[in-house]
């Protein structure tokens, strides 16, 4: 599957190192722990829960799968003795033995509070048929052992240590128990109230991934919002947490929270990457959601910044800053699968600038698609390809995963001019596609100048329709193959524009250039197009510019 993906893929871009960009690891309710080599073997667990996002109190009954297998064919093994721990804020829920047939273990999990005992492992019980060899708890046809305890009645980071005891038969046991590290997280919601300025009150819910918010205040000076969470800032701790995620949830109706607002967000006191918040106007009908999304590799950058003085911390500070209202630049990219795709950027940035693009997936239906797996990259007009995503884990999935939909990239756009954007949907959840939907998309991009920058009308979404005749395309492939010139090309284009056979968006047309040549990306839109891979409108995108920079004449 992973080979077939790179093939597809390779389809798609052409050959350069890609930019290694954060990639989140697990969603919120599943994660694979480093692989382990055994047997000339790269296995490893993965452990999912279902539902995947799940609020503590709302859930009676919940599944935890624990599948152990090779990464390098991904493939189970089979007839596998597990010992599965639960941790929580370094208590130890659960501990227990299971055996399973095909490498993937299915245990439910009814939460169970009001536990008093100082070991909570003390209120677990666990319920099911033992397996006559292998002497644990296994799961005969379609029933699942269980475990009643107090796991997932509170919101928090779960640790599921799981150890491999034995595997290819009830009696065989591995010569060292293979450990393995997975975490999960249930989602815990904390109401509060802020009071504005104008003595307004307005209530704020904290969901939290981790654990129990304390301290919260709001700053009426600057409406930043604060507070502690309780956390171990130790380095060999820091190396398994691949994500804290909280959440800030604001009434639509406070507009120093509104969906254009620009932030700056501080963990422990220092400024944290753009792109650990994301903004999501989209999910509540009443609430705007930003996502602290803190990966592990900034929790280490935090660390490296405070010293070894903040290894000894046992407590997450989380401080969010409005900076006040954005104009932005955006467009749609549309998918083969209905699926689509925002993409949004401060219209202050221009060429020269490392630019946050605020990538935003949408399903059917037009809800964020969550866990969703893409790749991208750019082409400038000069038709060179440039800042290449296709992610880090390859071993996981191809691209790269944003948790919760949207997602934000750092591009330095180098000049302006019009661009190509390249989109790929290569996954969703915890896997690839068997076919991946590719998307293009032009868009423009003008010269920032003492930090202001008026964004010119976007020419990669024309508001008046286009069509194009189907018999069109056997030009744009000749010429993309170079068995016709481009004055050849340009000279059919300006005949069928003028004639009606071809009706293209209106655009001012410049000063006729005799010397001027057609740049290379028109050429790959023609055989993009030629070849189905992108649609009318943006091709005729291409022949706007064309037009207007005097290389067609109509």
């Amino acid at each position: 599957m992973y080979y077939k993906s790179l093939l597809l893929l390779a389809a798609v871009f052409v050959t350069l190192p890609f930019l290694s960009e954060d990639a989140f690891g697990h969603g919120l309710g599943g994660d694979a722990a480093p692989p382990i080599s055994f047997g000339g073997m790269e296995v490893t667990v993965f452990t999912q829960l279902d539902p995947a996002d799940m609020t503590a109190g709302e859930v009676d009954s919940a599944n935890i799968a624990i599948r152990f297998y090779d990464m390098l064919t991904d493939q189970n093994l089979n007839q596998v003795t597990y010992r599965v721990e639960v941790w929580r804020s370094g208590d130890l829920l659960a501990r227990e033995y299971f055996y399973d047939e095909d490498g993937t273990l299915n245990v439910e999990v009814r939460p169970k509070a009001d536990c008093y005992e100082a070991k909570k492992w003390k209120c677990t019980d666990t319920y099911g048929e033992i397996h006559g060899t292998a002497g644990a708890y296994f799961a005969r046809g379609d029933g699942r052992p269980l475990i009643n305890g107090p796991i997932f009645e509170k919101g928090g980071l779960y640790n599921v240590k799981v150890s491999i005891e034995g595997a290819t038969s009830p009696r065989s046991l591995v010569a060292e128990p293979l450990n393995f590290d997975t975490f999960v997280s249930v989602a815990q919601d904390q109401g509060f109230f802020i009071k504005t300025a104008n003595a307004e009150e307005i209530p704020v819910t904290v969901k939290t991934y981790y654990d129990d918010v304390e301290n919260f205040s709001f700053n009426q000076s600057n409406n930043g919002i604060s507070f502690d969470m309780p956390f171990d800032w130790s380095p060999e701790y820091i190396e398994l947490v691949q994500m804290v995620h909280e959440e800030i949830r604001v009434p639509k109706s406070f507009d120093a929270y509104n969906a254009e607002t620009s932030f700056k967000g501080y963990v422990d006191g220092v400024e944290v990457d753009k792109r650990v918040l994301v903004m999501d106007p989209y999910s509540s009908e009443t609430e705007n959601i930003v996502h602290f999304l803190v990966t592990g590799t900034e929790l280490q950058r935090i660390n490296e910044i405070l010293g070894e003085s903040h290894y000894s911390s046992k407590q997450m500070s989380f401080e969010l800053v409005p900076e006040g209202t954005v104009e932005k630049n955006s467009f749609d990219i549309t998918f083969d699968n209905g699926y689509t795709a925002l993409v949004a950027w401060d219209s202050m940035y221009g060429a020269g600038d490392e630019i946050p693009f605020e990538f935003s997936f949408f399903d059917n239906n037009g809800a964020l698609v969550k866990d969703v797996i893409y790749a991208f990259g750019l082409v400038n007009p000069q038709g060179e390809q440039f800042n290449l995503v296709t992610g880090d884990t390859p071993e996981e999935f191809v691209g790269v995963k944003s948790v919760e939909g949207i997602a934000t990239h750092m591009i330095t756009i180098p000049d302006d001019g019009l661009y190509t954007l390249n989109l790929v949907l290569t996954g969703e959840g915890f896997s690839n596609y068997d076919e991946f939907f590719q998307s293009s998309q032009l868009f423009e991009v003008g010269v920032s100048t003492t930090s202001s920058f008026k964004p010119t009308p976007s020419m990669s979404a024309p508001s008046e329709s286009v069509n194009i005749p189907d018999w069109v395309k056997n030009n744009a492939k000749w010429w993309s193959n170079g068995e016709i010139d481009d004055n050849t090309f340009a000279s059919g284009i300006e005949f069928m524009i003028k004639q009606g056979i071809i009706s293209v968006p209106t655009t001012a047309s410049g000063a006729q250039n005799e010397n001027a040549t057609i740049p290379d990306w028109v050429r790959n839109n023609a055989a993009w197009w030629a070849d189905g891979q992108i649609d009318d409108n943006t091709f005729a995108s291409g022949i706007q510019f064309l037009v207007k920079e005097g290389i067609i004449s109509v």
